[in-house]
C-alpha cells in the first residue's frame, strides 16, 4: 500500500459517487487522473463507472460515457433499473448498431467505419475537445485491444490517449474486462490507479463480491479485499473493518441483565467494552439468557441489538413471552432491535457494516451475535472466522460496546465438541449445561472465565419461567454436572423444585 504524505486540502479530492469506496480511498480520487477498473464480464465495472460520472452530473460537472461495449440503449436500461436518470451525462456512442457478418469484412463485430483504429481515436479525442468533460469513462479497453490487433500497437495507442487525458484537466476511468491472457499488467503502469472487482462463486447461496485497489499512486488507502453487493441503486461496499481507526471514550461501567442473582454470579454484570461468550448445547437457553441483557439496556433507554443467524423474529418474541418479557414497545420505540441475517445471502463484510452501523448510527451499547455457528456458516474458511471474529470484537470493545456471543456445541448431554473455538477471544465465558436428577432433565450454569473482575465460581442450577430466570443454590454437593450424570455425595436436596407452571 502506498504511504505518501497526508491528504490536505490543497490536494482535491473527487468522490467516486460510492460512500464506501470514498472510504477505502481515503476521501476519494485524485482529480485529473487516469485509472483503470478491471473485472471479469459481471463483476460491477459498467455500474460503478456510472455511479462516478452520476456524482459528477450531480455537482454540475460535464461527464461522458464512451461507449465501446455497451450501447447507449442498453445503457439506458442499466440506468432505468437502478432507478436512474442519464440526463446529466453525455453518452458516446461508438458500439456497432448493425453487426456485420460478411466474411470479406476484416471483422464481423463493428461496422467497417468503426474497425480502423486511428478512426475511433480521433472521434474520441475531437469528442472530448468540444465537451470539455470533468470526468470520463472508457468502456471499454477490449474492444480498442481489438481494433488494434498487435499488443505493441494496442499499448502505444493506450499511452497516447492517457497522456491527451493528462491535457484536458479531466478524471477518467478505464474499464477494462480482463480479456487478454493473464491479464495485462503493463497497463497497471500506465494507469494511475487501478481497482479489481471480482464476482466468486460459492457451494451454496449467492455469489460473493469483492473489490481490491490494487494501487493508487499518491493516495493512502485500505488494502485487502472489500465486500460489496449491488443492489437497486448501484454498488454499496462494504470497506474491511480495521479496528485500530476507531476509538470511543467511555467509562467502564456495569450493564446489569436485570436479574440480581444472575448479576451476582458475573460480580455486578457484565462491563461495558467487554464480550461475553454463552456456550452449551442447542436449547439449553442461550439465547433467552442473551435476550434478556439486551431487554434491560433497552428498559433502561440504551440501544440493543440482536443479530439473528438461526431464529426468526416469531420465535424470538415466543420466547420473551414465555419468560414474562414484553419486547414489542420496545422494538417499536427503536431501543431494541432484532435484525434476522441469511448466511447464505450475506458476506462477511456486509456483516461487519450491519455491526458498525449499529454502533455509530444508532448508538448500540449490547450486540448480541446468536450464534456464531450460523455466522460461521457465512465464511468460506474458519480460518477467516477468527480473524474476522477477532476484529470486530476488538472494534466493539474499543467502542465501549457490551458483545454478547452464542455458540452452540455438538450434542445434547455428555461430551461436547464445539464447532469453533473462540473462548480465548472472551473476556467472560458462561457455560450452560443439562444434567440428569431425580428423573428429571435439568439445566446448569456456570461462569468460568471473567477478565474483568471478581464472579462467582460456583455452578447453579437454573430455570426458566414465566417470571423470567430463576437461580437454584450452588451445587456444592454435586459432582460432574458438566458430564451430564452428576453424583450426588449430600444429605440435603439442592436441587430447585418443578416449577408450577410446567
Amino acid at each position: 500500500m502506498s504511504s505518501p504524505a497526508p491528504n490536505t486540502a490543497a490536494q482535491a479530492r473527487m468522490s467516486s459517487g460510492i460512500e464506501g469506496l470514498d472510504e477505502i480511498l481515503d476521501g476519494g480520487l485524485d482529480a485529473d487522473r487516469v485509472y483503470l477498473v478491471e473485472g471479469q464480464p459481471g463483476s460491477g465495472k459498467t455500474t460503478l463507472a456510472l455511479q462516478f460520472l452520476l456524482e459528477g452530473a450531480r455537482q454540475g460537472e460535464r461527464t461522458l460515457h464512451i461507449c465501446l461495449s455497451e450501447s447507449g440503449p442498453e445503457l439506458q436500461l442499466i440506468a432505468e433499473r437502478h432507478g436512474w436518470s442519464l440526463s446529466g451525462i453525455e453518452l458516446f456512442d461508438l458500439s456497432s448498431s448493425e453487426a456485420s457478418l460478411d466474411p470479406d469484412d476484416e471483422l464481423t463485430v463493428f461496422q467497417p467505419s468503426a474497425v480502423e483504429l486511428s478512426e475511433t481515436t480521433t472521434g474520441i479525442i475531437e469528442r472530448i475537445k468540444a465537451i470539455k468533460p470533468t470526468r470520463v469513462v472508457f468502456d471499454s479497453l477490449s474492444e480498442m485491444r481489438i481494433f488494434a490487433q498487435s499488443p505493441l500497437r494496442y499499448r502505444r495507442q493506450i499511452m497516447a490517449l492517457k497522456h491527451f487525458f493528462t491535457t484536458q484537466r479531466c478524471t477518467v476511468l478505464l474499464l477494462d474486462d480482463l480479456s487478454s491472457q493473464g491479464g495485462d499488467v503493463p497497463l497497471h503502469s500506465l494507469a494511475h490507479g487501478v481497482v479489481l472487482l471480482e464476482q466468486n462463486p460459492v457451494d451454496f447461496g449467492a455469489e460473493r463480491r469483492r473489490l481490491r485497489v490494487i494501487k493508487m499512486r499518491g493516495i493512502q488507502f485500505k488494502g485487502g479485499y472489500h465486500d460489496f453487493t449491488i443492489r437497486r441503486g448501484g454498488l454499496e461496499i462494504y470497506p474491511r473493518l480495521i479496528a485500530a481507526e476507531h476509538h470511543k471514550r467511555f467509562l467502564g461501567e456495569f450493564t446489569q441483565s436485570g436479574n440480581g442473582e444472575m448479576d451476582a454470579l458475573l460480580g455486578g454484570g457484565l462491563e461495558r467494552g467487554t464480550n461475553a461468550l454463552f456456550i452449551g448445547p442447542a436449547g439449553v437457553g442461550k439465547s433467552t439468557l442473551a435476550l434478556t441483557f439486551a431487554v434491560a439496556a433497552a428498559n433502561r433507554g440504551d440501544h440493543a441489538v440482536i443479530f439473528a443467524f438461526d431464529e426468526g423474529r416469531g420465535t424470538i418474541d415466543a420466547r420473551a413471552k414465555a419468560i414474562g418479557l414484553d419486547i414489542e414497545p420496545l422494538v417499536a420505540a427503536g431501543t431494541l432491535r432484532i435484525e434476522q441475517i441469511d448466511p447464505a445471502e450475506m458476506a462477511p463484510g456486509e456483516f461487519a457494516h450491519l455491526v458498525r452501523s449499529s454502533v455509530e448510527r444508532d448508538q448500540a451499547c449490547i450486540v448480541v451475535i446468536d450464534s456464531l455457528n450460523g455466522y460461521l456458516n457465512a465464511m468460506p474458511d474458519e480460518r477467516f472466522l477468527i480473524l474476522q471474529m477477532h476484529e470486530l470484537l476488538s472494534y466493539l470493545s474499543q467502542m465501549g460496546v457490551v458483545a454478547i456471543l452464542l455458540l452452540a456445541q455438538h450434542g445434547l448431554v455428555g461430551p461436547m465438541e464445539t464447532p469453533v473455538d473462540i473462548s480465548y477471544l472472551s473476556d467472560a465465558v458462561l457455560m450452560l449445561r443439562y444434567f440428569e436428577a431425580e428423573g428429571r432433565v435439568r439445566r446448569a450454569l456456570s461462569v468460568l472465565k471473567k477478565r474483568s473482575g471478581a464472579h462467582e465460581d460456583t455452578i447453579r442450577e437454573y430455570q426458566l419461567t414465566s417470571g423470567g430466570i430463576r437461580l437454584g443454590p450452588p451445587l456444592t454437593d454435586f459432582s460432574g454436572i458438566f458430564t451430564g450424570s452428576p453424583t450426588y455425595t449430600g444429605t440435603q436436596k439442592p436441587l430447585m423444585p418443578k416449577p408450577s407452571h410446567d
